[in-house]
C-alpha cells in the first residue's frame, strides 16, 4: 500500500487491499452505494473548507428536509433528479434509506441506494435545500418525484460537499466497512 500511495496524487489514498475473484467488477459487483452531502450554515463562506462543503448563507430547517427526504425511499423513477447527460438505460433506482442530520452548523444528507443516476444526489440535495430554506413545503418533493421532469427543481447543487462514503459488495468479499469522516464522528456517534 505504501508503494501504491507513493505514486498517487495527494487527494487519494489506498487504505486497504485484498485479492478478489476473477469475476469481480468494482462497479457491477456492488449491491449498494452510500453518499453524504454536506452543507455548512454561515454568514460568510468558509475559508479553509470551502472546497469540501456547500455553503448556505441562510439557515436550513433540517427537520423539514428530513421529512421531505423520506418521500424518496423505495424504488421509483428518479427522472426528476437525473442529469441530461445521464447515460443510464433506466431511471429506476431504489433508495434504501435517507436521513438529514444536523451537527452544529453542518447539515448532512446521508443517502443509501442500490445505485444512483448521474447527478442524482446533487439534485436531491438541491431540492432538499429549497425545502430547508422554506421556499418549498416538504410534500412538494413527492410532486417533483412523480412529475418525472428535471425542470421541476432548480440548479444542480455544487460538487463541494458530495462524498461517496461507502460501496457495499456483500459479506462474501470480506471488505472492511467505511467509517464517517472524523469531523462527523466528533459531532456525535449516530453512524
Amino acid at each position: 500500500m505504501r508503494g501504491t500511495n507513493s505514486l498517487l496524487s495527494d487527494d487519494i489514498r489506498v487504505r486497504w487491499a485484498l485479492p478478489v475473484p476473477s469475476g469481480f467488477h468494482a462497479r457491477y459487483s456492488a449491491t449498494a452505494r452510500r453518499y453524504l452531502y454536506v452543507f455548512v450554515e454561515s454568514e460568510r463562506p468558509p475559508a479553509i473548507a470551502r472546497g469540501y462543503l456547500t455553503w448556505s448563507s441562510r439557515p436550513l430547517d433540517d427537520l423539514a428536509m428530513h421529512t421531505a427526504a423520506q418521500l424518496l425511499i423505495g424504488e421509483h423513477d428518479f427522472s426528476s433528479f437525473r442529469s441530461a447527460a445521464c447515460q443510464s438505460k433506466s431511471p429506476y433506482r431504489c433508495i434504501f434509506g435517507i436521513a438529514v442530520r444536523r451537527f452544529d452548523d453542518l447539515v448532512v444528507i446521508d443517502v443509501d441506494a442500490n445505485a444512483f443516476l448521474h447527478h442524482m444526489v446533487r439534485n436531491i440535495a438541491a431540492a432538499l435545500a429549497e425545502v430547508g430554506r422554506g421556499e418549498r413545503d416538504p410534500h412538494w418533493l413527492r410532486d417533483v418525484l412523480l412529475a418525472h421532469d428535471r425542470s421541476r427543481i432548480g440548479a444542480t447543487a455544487p460538487p463541494n460537499g458530495l462524498y461517496l462514503f461507502d460501496v457495499s459488495f456483500g459479506a462474501g468479499f470480506g471488505f472492511p466497512r467505511a467509517r464517517p469522516p472524523a469531523v462527523l464522528r466528533a459531532a456525535g456517534d449516530v453512524w
